[in-house]
């Protein structure tokens, strides 16, 4: 997934900041670089590269690198896994902009 578009001006409460290496992520998820790289392959993250073109991802990219192993960890394979935390996270944001329509709606005026 791409980065979000709203960026905190503290690159530490930024949940976009690219501020993990693949080694230091697939630890902190409990899996391989090779896990990655096929999250990667199948467009679910894109991770930003350093200067030296190597892998950095972001805490947002670690939510959603998570999610997709807990749906192989219960026996989806890793493509449908992939497209399935996408359709969830648009189905997410569709709710998001729902909410925020509704909230912006004036109120129609009582009937007489």
């Amino acid at each position: 997934m791409p980065p979000r578009s709203t960026r905190p001006t503290d690159k530490f409460d930024d949940d976009d900041y690219p501020a993990y290496t693949m080694g230091r992520a697939a630890e902190m998820l409990g899996t391989t670089p090779a896990f990655l790289r096929t999250l990667g392959e199948n467009r679910l993250i894109t991770p930003l590269r350093s200067d030296g073109g190597h892998r950095r991802y972001s805490r947002y990219q670690l939510r959603i690198a998570a999610r997709a192993r807990e749906l192989v960890d219960q026996g989806t394979k890793i493509e449908d896994a992939c497209r399935i935390v996408v359709l969830e996270d648009q189905l997410e944001e569709a709710q998001r902009i729902n909410e925020e329509l509704r909230a912006d709606r004036v109120p129609a005026p009582p009937a007489t």
